[in-house]
């Protein structure tokens, strides 16, 4: 019954997102953080997609942060097929932007592949305590099977114990992981096995019978990670 409740919740979730949202409405609704009239002493947020996809993505939670008029950044992460390292400069100006803006850290929330560019991010910077939070949706930490068959730098970067991969948790701190919220699925169908998207120390919320790109769109996850703002 999970499996099929998983199946139909990306039966209803990847068409509208993959084939209206993201090609044609991705700056549906505008970066907002330059108001610091408006927005100083509110925790702003910052949105990091994952493979494939960009900022339309993240709409419905735009929605929200904008109504409760918190400063916010989506990424667009391109080059798309590169290196997972060269986001790292898009994530600094964001973080630092959305700081300028509300003069506190901001929230910063990944899905799938956006957890390992903030990683990095925070690896380059050893930026620790330029991030308030950090929750991570569906995010592969110690890769997934499916890396394997891609050609592509950043999806290699996502195959199970990849050298990328290996050498990004030995660079790590210990402790570092306390600043992490990680969502997880038992059903999740593109990072997998599931185990693969916790990291140890952190704050691991196991989210049953829903799919990867429904996972972002799950209320628990939602709610749960918008009321840290």
């Amino acid at each position: 019954m999970q499996l099929m409740r998983a199946w139909w919740g990306e039966v209803v979730h990847l068409p509208p997102i993959f084939f209206w949202r993201l090609p044609f409405f991705r700056n549906e609704i505008p970066d907002d953080a330059s108001n610091p009239v408006a927005h100083r002493g509110k925790r702003g947020v910052v949105f990091i997609h994952g493979f494939i996809c960009n900022r339309g993505i993240w709409t419905p939670w735009l929605a929200y942060v904008k109504k409760h008029e918190r400063a916010f950044i989506a990424l667009n992460l391109e080059p798309v097929f590169s290196s997972i390292e060269d986001y790292v400069g898009l994530i600094e100006q964001a973080v630092q932007k959305v700081t300028l803006d509300t003069g506190m850290p901001p929230l910063i929330v990944c899905h799938s592949m956006g957890g390992l560019a903030v990683r990095a991010w925070l690896r380059h910077a050893n930026a620790d305590q330029r991030a308030y939070h950090i929750v991570t949706i569906g995010s592969p930490h110690h890769g997934t099977w499916l890396g394997r068959f891609s050609f592509m730098t950043n999806a290699r970067q996502m195959a199970l114990s990849n050298e990328w991969l290996s050498q990004l948790e030995a660079d790590e701190p210990s402790g570092r992981y306390k600043l992490f919220t990680c969502y997880y699925s038992n059903c999740d169908n593109i990072v997998f096995p599931a185990s693969t998207a916790t990291l140890s120390g952190a704050d691991n919320r196991l989210i049953t019978g829903t799919a990867h790109v429904a996972l972002a769109f799950h209320q628990t996850v939602m709610s749960e990670s918008l009321a840290r703002i």
